[in-house]
C-alpha cells in the first residue's frame, strides 16, 4: 500500500514552474481582474473626470497594485529565504542546507541544489584541510621528538658517561673533558639545526635570496646531490608571508628531491616575472611517484600557495625528473 500511495502522491505533486511564468501569471490575473471589473462595473468616466471618478480610479489602482505586490512577494519569498540562508551560513556550524518544496519554482530549486552542493564541497574541503593540518603538525612534532631523543638525548647521555669517566687520573680527566667539550659542541650544533629547520633565521636576518643560498648550500653539504642555483639580483621585495611561502616551498621541493628523486642534480631558480616572481625547483631524477602526490608535504605546498594567491605547478617534464613551479603574484610585492 505504501509504495502505491507514494506513487499517487508523486503524480499529484505539481511540476516546477519558472519564476517568469509565475510573475506573468500573477500580473495577468491581477490586471485581467481589473479589466473585468471595469467592464462589468456600471461606473463610467466622464470628460473631464469628476473628483469622485478620479478617487475611484486611484483607489482601484492602489488596490490592484497592492494585490499584485502581495502575490509577487509570495512568488519571490523562496529567493529571500535562500538569501537569508546564505547570509546565515557559518563554517563553524556545518549542516545548514537549503530546503525546497514542491511549490518552488525551477530557478529556486536549481539555486537551492547548487547552494547545497557548494556547502557540501566547502565542508568537505574544510574537514580535509583540518585533517591535513593536524596530520602535518603531528608529523612535525614526531620528527622533532625523534631528533631530540635520538641525537640530543643520546649526546647528553654520552656527556654523562664521559663525566663519570673523568673521575680517573689526570690524563684520563684531560681526555674526558676534551671529549665532553666536543660532544657538547656537537649537541649545540644539532639543536641549532633543529631550530633552523623550525624557523629559518637567515630569512629574518638576511632576506629571501640569502636564505635560499644558505638552504641550497646546506642541502648540498649534507647530501650527495649537487644543487645549482640561479637567483636574480633585481628581484622585488616580498611581504614577510610571501617570503616564508617561497622559502618553505623551496625547502619541501629540495627535501622531496633528496628523498625520492634518486637523481644527481637539482636546480633552484628564482626570477622576476611580470609584476611578481617565479620559483622553480627541478631535479634530474626518476620522475614523480604517484604516491608522492598524496603526501602532506605536497598538500602543504599547495595550501601555502593558496594563502598568498600564488599558483603551484608540480609536473614531470618529458626530459625526466620533477619540476615544481611557484608563481607569486604582484599582490605579494611590498
Amino acid at each position: 500500500m505504501r509504495p502505491r500511495l507514494a506513487n499517487v502522491a508523486a503524480r499529484l505533486r505539481p511540476a516546477p514552474v519558472s519564476i517568469l511564468s509565475r510573475v506573468f501569471t500573477v500580473n495577468a490575473v491581477v490586471f485581467g481582474a481589473a479589466v473585468f471589473v471595469l467592464i462589468t462595473s456600471p461606473a463610467t468616466v466622464s470628460n473631464p473626470a469628476t473628483v469622485t471618478e478620479v478617487a475611484v480610479l486611484v483607489v482601484g489602482l492602489v488596490v490592484t497594485l497592492a494585490v499584485d505586490l502581495l502575490l509577487l512577494a509570495a512568488v519571490l519569498a523562496p529567493l529571500h529565504r535562500l538569501a537569508g540562508l546564505m547570509s546565515d551560513v557559518d563554517p563553524l556550524r556545518p549542516g545548514s542546507r537549503a530546503e525546497v518544496s514542491a511549490w518552488d519554482s525551477i530557478e529556486v530549486i536549481a539555486l537551492a541544489r547548487a547552494l547545497n552542493t557548494m556547502l557540501d564541497r566547502v565542508e568537505t574541503e574544510r574537514r580535509e584541510s583540518a585533517r591535513r593540518a593536524i596530520a602535518a603538525q603531528e608529523g612535525e612534532r614526531l620528527r622533532i621528538a625523534r631528533e631530540l631523543h635520538d641525537e640530543v638525548g643520546q649526546t647528553l647521555t654520552a656527556v654523562a658517561l664521559q663525566a663519570e669517566r673523568a673521575a680517573g687520573d689526570e690524563e684520563t680527566q684531560r681526555r674526558a673533558l676534551a671529549d665532553i667539550a666536543q660532544t657538547v659542541q656537537d649537541s649545540l650544533n644539532d639543536v641549532r639545526r633543529i631550530v633552523r629547520e623550525l624557523r629559518p633565521e637567515a630569512l629574518d636576518d638576511l632576506g629571501l635570496v640569502d636564505a635560499l643560498i644558505s638552504l641550497c648550500a646546506r642541502v648540498e653539504r649534507q647530501n650527495a646531490l649537487r644543487v645549482a642555483r640561479k637567483l636574480d639580483a633585481d628581484l622585488p621585495a616580498l611581504t614577510a608571508e610571501g617570503e616564508l611561502v617561497v622559502y618553505r616551498v623551496a625547502q619541501e621541493a629540495l627535501t622531496n628531491a633528496v628523498r625520492h628523486s634518486q637523481g644527481s642534480q637539482v636546480s633552484v631558480t628564482l626570477r622576476r616575472a611580470l609584476d611578481g616572481m617565479v620559483l622553480s625547483v627541478a631535479d634530474d631524477g626518476r620522475g614523480l611517484p604517484e604516491a608522492l602526490g598524496q603526501t602532506n608535504g605536497m598538500a602543504g605546498m599547495r595550501e601555502r600557495a593558496l594563502l598568498i594567491g600564488a599558483t603551484l605547478s608540480i609536473a614531470s617534464p618529458p626530459r625526466g625528473g620533477v619540476e615544481v613551479d611557484l608563481t607569486i603574484p604582484g599582490s605579494c610585492v611590498r
